[in-house]
């Protein structure tokens, strides 16, 4: 048993894993704000569903020493009686327990379905969702996995090669994707539809997770801490960068703008794109690798509309692309002084005979996904339900959680301590004394002071105060750029107040809404009539 082996393949085991919640983030930072618990919980959920299957079922189909070159036998169920598994795309002398080897593919296992979800962002019914990753699970990823990572598999028997995942997880991810975009349909109002990202910054944050992930995704590949190990990694970083860079090109080229969303995008392009190949290409190939796909990927956001399907968050683009993209490359770049173990690409000597390969891998792969992923999807469709009814679609974390992303709103704010004094002065007995509100004064103000402004009403007279978000027209029109689609918008929030006050107080109640920003022309008085 190699300590260090070892050590190496836990510690990726875990970088992997943390790149679900990574993925939640990323995903649920570019979704509308009503929808972000939604889309954060069909991205966690895998970690429940799928690390229970591939315990009972998955890990033997795709890595039983028994069965075929299509399908494993049931000798490890439960993992009751694992046998030293025959290790996947690396050299003989591999040390390590086969528990190690058990957790570290089953953070793939989980991660493979979960990227369909930004393709399906804002329709899918919860337990619809839950039922297609159970199926998926079972009968798609541990075949694939199976065929391309175990050396009796079919395609690593004729000579086909991924090294992280191109064509076991990204490819087969997006043609799952696909299949369930055509049982789901379009988002209601698509292709008119102009949702906007409720918080980019955490689009951010899931990305770098993402990156830092994908270094036990790609490094961890080899089962070995050794030389391959660390040119993998850096393939992987290397690819990640320059691929951010072409795409922020590209996107300036096209839309006139360099984006954050662009740069994360880029970024993660270039890393499905290098993933079949981090082990088996040169430090050199991996940056030309990265430069193609962020090109690539970026001009394939637009298909979308050519071919007008929903892809809400271009994982066909990014994932799909990347992976089969880097998977065709590998036939271009492999190197076998890289990685003894690889055999040579087209431009290192090795003539055309691995691109033959990989082609026959990803349509194989592709195919196989797509086909057992649409009947899935029909099935759950016409029996549970998978689509989340018009309607509903634009507000899914009240139907399906009955609750709110962000408690934000700055007319939900607790008071301060000054408020609660005065609100408890003005229900005090000698506020009997005072007259009756006779008058309600509603204005527009700015939200950032909003603590203030309501403490300064009450301590001005105000009897009592409604307060609400408002959305409202100016005639500054400002565009904002998502995806390469510019929005052009003229509204801006602000904080409806409407106070009731008595004659006494009235004066003092509109000085207090213009000091807080009320435009004098949006101060409006108007007569109460008591019933």
């Amino acid at each position: 048993m190699n300590g260090a082996d070892t050590a190496w393949v836990l510690v990726c085991a875990g970088l992997v894993l943390f790149m679900t919640p990574g993925l939640a983030l990323f995903y649920g930072g570019m979704v509308p704000v009503r929808n972000v618990l939604t889309m954060m919980m069909q991205n966690i959920i895998p970690l429940g569903i799928i690390s229970v299957t591939w315990v009972l079922v998955g890990y033997t189909l795709a890595f039983s020493n028994n069965g075929n070159s299509v399908v494993g036998e049931f000798d490890a169920f439960a993992l009751i009686d694992v046998d030293t598994p025959q290790f996947h795309t690396v050299a003989a002398g591999v040390t390590i327990p086969a528990l190690a080897f058990v957790a570290y593919q089953m953070m793939f296992a989980v991660i493979t379905p979960a990227l369909l979800t930004g393709a399906t962002a804002g329709r899918l019914k919860f337990a619809g969702w839950v039922v297609f990753l159970a199926a998926f699970s079972i009968l798609v990823y541990p075949q694939v996995a199976r065929w391309l990572w175990h050396p009796k598999g079919w395609l690593a028997q004729l000579g086909a090669q991924d090294w992280a995942g191109g064509i076991v997880v990204h490819a087969s991810a997006g043609a799952a994707a696909i299949a369930v975009l055509l049982v789901v349909g379009r988002r209601r109002g698509w292709p008119n539809l102009r949702t906007s990202p409720n918080n980019l910054p955490l689009m951010l944050v899931g990305g770098g997770i993402l990156w830092f992930g994908w270094f036990g995704f790609n490094a961890g590949d080899g089962l070995q801490a050794n030389d391959i190990a660390a040119q993998a990694l850096v393939n992987t970083h290397i690819a990640g960068a320059a691929a951010m860079l072409t795409w922020l090109v590209t996107e300036r080229i096209t839309s006139g703008h360099s984006t954050l969303v662009g740069a994360v995008s880029g970024a993660v392009a270039g890393l499905a794109t290098i993933t079949p190949c981090a082990g088996f290409v040169s430090t050199g190939a991996a940056l030309l690798i990265g430069l193609i796909a962020g090109c690539v990927c970026a001009l394939c956001v637009r298909l979308k509309h050519v071919f007008g399907y929903d892809d809400a968050l271009d994982v066909i683009a990014v994932h799909f692309v990347g992976g089969v993209l880097g998977s065709l490359l590998l036939g271009f770049f492999a190197d076998s002084s890289v990685n003894p173990v690889s055999a040579d690409g087209v431009f290192t000597g090795g003539g055309g005979g691995l691109l033959w390969h990989q082609v026959v891998a990803i349509v194989s792969v592709v195919l196989f996904s797509f086909v057992l992923s649409w009947i899935i999807a029909v099935l759950i469709s016409r029996t549970m339900g998978l689509k989340v009814p018009g309607p509903e679609q634009e507000d899914l974390d009240h139907v399906q959680q009955g609750s709110s992303g962000y408690s934000l709103s700055p007319t939900t704010t607790r008071p301060t301590a000054a408020g609660r004094a005065a609100a408890d002065s003005s229900n005090s007995a000698d506020r009997r004394d005072h007259p009756s509100p006779n008058h309600l004064v509603s204005a527009v103000v700015n939200a950032e002071r909003i603590d203030g402004l309501r403490d300064a009403l009450l301590m001005a007279g105000a009897r009592s105060l409604e307060l609400a978000d408002a959305v409202v027209y100016t005639d500054k029109v400002r565009t904002e750029t998502f995806r390469s689609e510019k929005r052009r918008i003229d509204f801006d929030d602000r904080i409806r107040v409407q106070a009731a006050v008595d004659e006494d107080h009235e004066e003092a109640v509109v000085a207090v809404l213009k000091r807080f920003g009320a435009e004098p022309e949006s101060i409006y008085r108007l007569a109460i009539t008591p019933y």
